[in-house]
C-alpha cells in the first residue's frame, strides 16, 4: 500500500496512490472545476463510524475546515471529525472486480458518539420488508443529518437495490457510503442478503452535504 504525501504538516488523513488516482477520475468526470474531497463522520452505527464523502463546490468550501492537499487533490474535514479521522487511510478494497473507496480508521466510537443501537432492531416480514424496516429505523436516521436518505428500490435473490437521495445523489463518492455504512448493516442484519447495489440516477442530483 502506497500512501501519497500530504503538504500540510498537521496530517489527517492519509489517502493511498490507488484510491487518489479513483478520486480524481470521478472528480475530472464532474462538471463543475476546482472540487475538493469532502470527508465527515456522519454519526455511528453498530459497525463502526458512519462515514459521509462529497465533492464540495469552492463557493461551499467552509474556512473554518480542515484542509489539507493530497497532490492534486485538496481535502476539506470538518473539526468535530478532526480528531475521529486522525490517522486513518482511504484506500480501494472490497470485491476485486469492483474496488470501492474504504476507510480505515484506528479510532474507534466513544460512548458520546451517541451510536444506534441496531443490535436491538426487531426487524419481521419478508427480505423486502426487512431491509425497508432497517433503512427506516437505523440507517436514515444516521445519514438524514446531513441531507441523505437510503430508499430500497427492489430485492432480486441475493441482492439488494437501493436509490439514495438528498445528499448522497449526485455524488461520484456515494459508493463509499453505500460500501462502508448501509451494506454492512443490511448484510450483517438480513442474512439473506449478501449484495447491495447502488440504482441512483446520480446525474439528477445536487452537490451534497455542504
Amino acid at each position: 500500500m502506497t500512501l501519497t504525501e500530504s503538504t500540510e504538516t498537521d496530517t489527517v488523513l492519509e489517502i493511498t496512490e490507488a484510491a487518489l488516482g479513483e478520486i480524481l477520475a470521478l472528480r475530472d468526470a464532474e462538471s463543475i472545476e476546482g472540487l475538493t474531497l469532502g470527508v465527515r463522520i456522519a454519526g455511528v452505527g453498530y459497525n463502526g463510524f458512519i462515514y459521509e464523502t462529497a465533492f464540495i463546490k469552492p463557493d461551499d468550501i467552509n474556512p473554518e475546515d480542515h484542509h489539507e492537499q493530497h497532490g492534486d487533490l485538496p481535502v476539506a474535514i470538518p473539526q468535530d471529525s478532526v480528531d475521529n479521522l486522525r490517522g486513518s487511510v482511504l484506500d480501494l478494497g472490497g470485491d476485486p472486480a469492483a474496488p470501492g473507496l474504504v476507510l480505515r480508521n484506528p479510532n474507534p466510537p466513544t460512548p458520546a458518539g451517541d451510536p444506534l443501537d441496531l443490535g436491538e432492531l426487531e426487524l419481521e416480514g419478508t427480505v423486502e420488508e426487512r431491509v425497508a424496516q432497517l433503512l427506516e429505523r437505523a440507517i436514515n436516521p444516521a445519514i438524514a443529518a446531513h441531507g441523505g436518505v437510503a430508499t430500497l428500490d427492489h430485492v432480486d435473490g441475493d441482492t439488494a437495490y437501493l436509490v439514495l437521495g438528498g445528499g448522497c445523489q449526485g455524488c461520484g463518492l456515494a459508493a463509499m457510503t453505500l460500501r462502508q455504512g448501509i451494506e454492512t448493516a443490511i448484510k450483517q442484519h438480513i442474512p439473506e442478503i449478501l449484495h447491495v447495489e447502488d440504482v441512483t440516477d446520480h446525474s439528477a442530483g445536487v452537490n451534497p452535504y455542504y
